[in-house]
C-alpha cells in the first residue's frame, strides 16, 4: 500500500545482489553532505531568503468553523502606509488548489469551512505592517452549525459542506463517485465470500471492537515558507519548502491556469518533513500578491498556523469485526474505517482520496474472507493529509490491539495466536497484499527471543507486541552527470533532500557502482526548469528508485569510458576496465591510468561530458508480488495505577532490511521512527474543541523528548531481495507504525487483572487513570 500515485515495483528488473566488496563499502559510516553547513548555521532555508524589493505576506483567517461571509471591508487596511496590496476572495476568480482534488480556495469568497480558512491576503513592506493591515480588515460572517464528527457528517440529513463540488478540478482523470456528498473518498478491499455475513454466521466466535485515534502534527522544525516572484518573461519563480517540486508545478499550473513551462520551482534545504511538506498553501496567495504588486512576496508560517491550518494526521474511528474457527484461525475480517479529512481533501494525492494505509488493519495475516471499507469524511475542522505512514498508524493500532484482545478472550498466547495466522509464503495478506518475500513469522520468532517473552514480570508490568508490513512504492526518476576535465563528477538531480540523507545515498551508490572515489562525486539540485524529472520524496520510494537510477547512470559512464579507452590507452591489453578509481589491468590489478588522467585525456578542458539515465519502476498488478518491509516491535512497560503514567522499560524492534547504504542514517531512521511511535502512543494529540485547535505550539501538543524515549534495541534481519539497487529496501516509515499497538498491548497486559482493552490513543495519564477507574467499576458490578 502506497500513498503515492506512481505505485510501482520493479519486480521484473531487480538490481543485482551486492558482492562482499559492495557490502564492505556501504558498511563504512557515511559522511553527510549537508552536515557541516547545518551544524555551523550556514544552511539557507526559504525563510532566510531576501530579495530586493521583497514584500511580506499575511493572511486574515476565519475564526468560526462554518459560516457564510456577508461582507469583507478592506478600506482601513489599504490606507495603512507600507501596504502594497490587499486581496479578498471577491477580488479574484474562484481559485482552488489541491494535490489531486482542487477543493480548497486560495481565498474564501462565500463559505468558510474551518477555523483557519483564509479570507484575505496582504502584501506589505514589513511583516508587522502586513499583520496590522490584516487586523484592520472587518469581516461579517453568518455562522452556521458546524459538523465536527465523522458519523454525523454522513447522516442522510447532514448539511452538505461542499454544495458546488461538481465544479472542482480533479488532476488525472475523473473523480470517483462517492456515496454521500460529505465523503471525500472511499477505498474498498474485498476478498473471499460475496456475502461475508454468512461466514460470520457460521463462525465459532465473533469479536468486535471500536478504536479511535486523534489528530497529530508532524512536528518538523522548519515551518512552511514560500517566496514567489515573476520575471520580465512572465515566468513565475517559486522558492518553496515543498518536497515534490515537479508535482507542485503541476498543481499550480492546474489551479492558476499557467503553463508548466512558465512555472519554475526551486527547493533548497528543508528542515524536516515527516509527510507534511508534500502539501503547500502559501505559494498560491504569494503568486497573486506578486502579480498584483509586481514585486517578490514571501510568506513564512508560524507554528500556530501550522497546527491550525496545515495537513495533520487524520483522526479516526475504526470498527473491526473478526470471526475465528474452533482452532483459533482467522476466518473473516470486516473493517469500517472512518478518517476525519477535515474541511478539504486537497492534501491527499491518491486518486481515491484516501490515505491507503487505512485499509491495513491486519495486512500481515492470512484471512480468507475480508471486507474493508475506508472513507475520508468532510468535517468543519483542520484539513488532514499525509503524515509518516499515513493511514497505517491508525489502522495497525486498531488491528493489532484487536488481535491481542481476541487472543486474550480465547486464552491463547499472543505470539502463538499470531504465528498461527501470520501470512506465509505463497499466501495473500488480508487487504490483498501479494508479498515477494514473506518475513512475518521469522520476525515474530526473533522478537519472542529478543523480548524474553516467557520471563515472569511483577505486578503492574506488561509486555506487548505488534507486527506490521509497509509497502515500498516507486515512480519515474531521471539523473544526469557532468564529467569534467579535472576528474570531477557532478550528479544533476531534481531529488529533494528533506533531511533523510538522499544526496549522500546518491553519491555512495553511484561511486560504488562506477568504481570511482566518492570524493570526486558531488550532487547539484536544479530547479524544475532544468532538472531531470523526479516524483518527489515520499511513499518510502526514494532509496528504491534513486539508487536504481544512480546505478544505471554509473553503467552509462562505464560504457562511455569503455568505448573511448583505445583513445586514452592505445597500447592497453584487452579486458582493462574502470576499477578502484582508475583503469586497472585485470590480471595483475596494477593501475594503468588514474581517473584524473583518464578524464583529462577524454574530456576537453572547458566542456564537460553530459550523460543521463532514467528509471521507472514497473507497475505491478493486483496479482503480482510487491515489495514490503516487515517490522515487529516488543515493549515492556510499567503502569502506575495511581498516576496513570506509563513507563517504557524495554523496547525491541526486529526490522526487515535490505542492503543499507547509509548505516548511521539508517539506524537514526529506525530510532527516530520509534520515537515518533512513542509520541503517538503516549502523548501527542492535536485537540480540537468546537472546531478550534486549542494547542497552538509544539509544546502544547507534547512531542516526545529524549527523556520520554527509552534505548531501542535493534535486531536487523538483512535480505538482498529488495527493489532498490543491491537489494536495498526502505527505512523511513518502517519503525513508527507498530509502536503504538505494541505499547497499548503492553498496557493491557500490565492491567490484565482488570481485563481491559485499550481502544483509544494517546495513553496519557488521564486516559489510563480513566481506563483503570472504569474497569474497576465494571469489575465491582460483576
Amino acid at each position: 500500500m502506497s500513498d503515492h500515485p506512481d505505485d510501482h515495483d520493479a519486480h521484473d528488473d531487480l538490481g543485482h545482489p551486492p558482492t562482499a566488496a559492495d557490502l564492505a563499502a556501504f558498511a563504512r559510516p557515511e559522511y553527510r553532505d549537508d552536515g557541516p553547513d547545518k551544524v555551523t548555521g550556514r544552511t539557507q532555508y526559504v525563510g532566510d531568503r531576501v530579495m530586493p524589493g521583497m514584500l511580506f505576506a499575511a493572511h486574515l483567517e476565519s475564526q468560526v468553523p462554518h459560516g457564510l461571509i456577508r461582507s469583507v471591508d478592506t478600506t482601513a487596511a489599504k490606507q495603512i502606509p507600507g501596504v502594497r496590496a490587499v486581496l479578498t476572495g471577491a477580488d479574484i476568480e474562484p481559485i482552488r488548489f489541491g494535490r489531486r482534488l482542487q477543493d480548497r480556495p486560495v481565498l474564501v469568497a462565500d463559505r468558510v469551512r474551518f477555523i483557519g480558512d483564509r479570507i484575505a491576503a496582504v502584501a506589505a513592506d514589513t511583516l508587522e505592517i502586513a499583520e496590522a493591515a490584516v487586523a484592520a480588515i472587518e469581516v461579517e460572517i453568518d455562522e452556521l452549525p458546524p459538523i465536527l464528527d465523522v458519523q454525523a457528517a454522513i447522516q442522510p440529513d447532514a448539511e452538505i459542506l461542499h454544495p458546488d463540488a461538481e465544479t472542482y478540478a480533479y488532476i488525472g482523470g475523473t473523480r470517483p463517485a462517492v456515496s454521500h456528498p460529505n465523503v471525500q473518498g472511499k477505498l474498498v478491499r474485498c476478498r473471499g465470500a460475496e456475502d461475508i455475513e454468512t461466514v460470520f454466521a457460521g463462525a465459532e466466535r465473533v469479536f468486535e471492537h471500536v478504536f479511535t485515534t486523534p489528530r497529530q502534527h508532524h512536528g518538523y522544525i522548519e515551518p512552511h515558507a514560500a517566496l514567489v516572484w515573476i520575471d520580465e518573461a512572465e515566468v513565475v519563480h517559486v522558492a518553496t519548502t515543498n518536497k515534490s517540486p515537479f508535482a507542485l508545478r503541476g498543481q499550480m499550473s492546474k489551479a492558476l491556469g499557467i503553463p508548466p513551462a512558465r512555472i519554475d520551482i526551486q527547493v533548497g534545504a528543508i528542515g524536516g518533513d515527516f509527510g507534511g511538506k508534500g502539501y503547500s498553501i502559501d505559494e498560491y496567495s504569494c503568486y497573486l500578491l506578486a502579480r498584483a504588486t509586481g514585486r517578490p512576496v514571501k510568506s513564512v508560517s508560524r507554528y500556530a498556523d501550522e497546527l491550525a491550518a496545515m495537513n495533520v494526521r487524520h483522526a479516526s474511528r475504526i470498527r473491526l469485526r473478526t470471526a475465528v474457527d474452533a482452532d483459533g484461525r482467522l476466518l473473516a475480517h470486516e473493517a469500517d474505517v472512518l478518517l476525519d479529512g477535515g474541511a478539504y481533501a486537497s492534501a491527499k494525492v491518491l486518486p481515491h482520496l484516501v490515505v491507503s494505509g487505512g485499509v491495513g488493519t491486519l495486512s500481515a495475516y492470512r484471512i480468507p474472507h475480508v471486507k474493508i471499507v475506508a472513507r475520508t469524511i468532510y468535517t468543519n475542522t483542520v484539513p488532514a493529509g499525509h503524515m509518516r505512514a499515513p493511514g497505517e498508524v491508525q489502522a495497525l493500532f486498531a488491528g493489532e490491539s484487536h488481535l491481542d484482545a481476541i487472543a486474550r478472550e480465547l486464552g491463547e498466547d499472543p505470539f502463538a495466536f499470531r504465528l498461527k495466522n501470520v501470512v506465509r509464503d505463497g499466501e495473500i495478506g488480508a487487504a490483498g497484499e501479494v508479498y515477494r518475500e514473506v518475513r512475518g513469522a521469522e520476525m515474530l520468532e526473533n522478537l519472542r527471543t529478543a523480548i524474553d517473552w516467557g520471563r515472569p514480570r511483577p505486578a503492574g508490568r506488561g509486555v506487548g507486541i505488534a507486527l506490521g508490513a509497509r509497502h515500498i512504492s516507486g515512480g519515474a526518476i531521471g539523473l544526469r552527470l557532468h564529467l569534467h576535465h579535472d576528474g570531477r563528477i557532478e550528479l544533476i538531480t531534481g531529488l529533494v533532500d528533506q533531511g533523510g540523507g538522499q544526496t549522500t545515498m546518491l553519491r555512495r551508490v553511484f561511486a560504488q557502482a562506477a568504481s570511482v572515489d566518492i570524493s570526486r562525486v558531488s550532487v547539484t539540485r536544479l530547479t524544475t526548469a532544468a532538472a531531470p524529472v523526479d516524483p518527489g520524496v515520499g511513499g518510502s520510494r526514494v532509496t528504491h528508485i534513486a539508487s536504481r537510477v544512480a546505478v544505471r547512470l554509473a553503467e552509462e559512464l562505464r560504457a562511455w569510458i569503455d568505448e573511448r579507452l583505445p583513445r586514452a590507452l592505445p597500447d592497453a591489453a584487452p579486458g582493462v576496465k574502470l576499477r578502484d578509481d582508475g583503469i586497472v589491468e585485470p590480471e595483475t590489478g596494477s593501475v594503468l591510468l588514474g581517473f584524473d588522467e583518464l578524464a583529462a585525456r577524454l574530456v576537453e578542458p572547458d566542456s564537460p561530458v553530459e550523460l543521463s539515465a532514467e528509471f521507472a519502476a514497473v507497475a505491478h498488478g493486483p496479482d503480482d508480488p510487491g515489495d514490503f518491509n516487515f517490522a515487529a516491535v516488543g515493549v515492556e512497560v510499567e503502569v502506575d495505577p495511581e498516576t496513570g503514567v506509563v513507563s517504557i522499560l524495554d523496547a525491541v524492534i526486529v526490522a526487515d532490511v535490505g542492503t543499507i547504504f547509509n548505516p548511521i542514517a539508517h539506524a537514526g531512521q529506525i530510532d527516530g521512527g520509534f520515537a515518533f511511535g512513542v509520541g503517538a502512543a503516549l502523548m501527542e494529540e492535536l485537540i480540537v474543541e468546537g472546531g478550534n485547535v486549542v494547542g497552538r505550539s509544539l509544546g502544547e501538543v507534547r512531542l516526545p523528548t529524549i527523556r520520554d524515549v527509552p534505548v531501542l534495541r535493534q535486531v536487523l534481519m538483512p535480505t538482498t531481495i529488495g527493489p532498490g539497487a543491491y537489494g536495498s529496501k526502505m527505512a523511513g516509515e518502517l519503525s513508527n507504525v507498530p509502536v503504538a499497538p505494541a505499547i497499548a498491548n503492553a498496557v493491557a497486559d500490565a492491567l490484565s487483572d482488570l481485563d481491559v482493552t485499550v481502544n483509544a490513543l494517546p495513553l496519557s495519564p488521564d486516559r489510563v487513570r480513566t481506563l483503570i477507574r472504569n474497569a474497576t467499576l465494571e469489575r465491582s458490578r460483576t
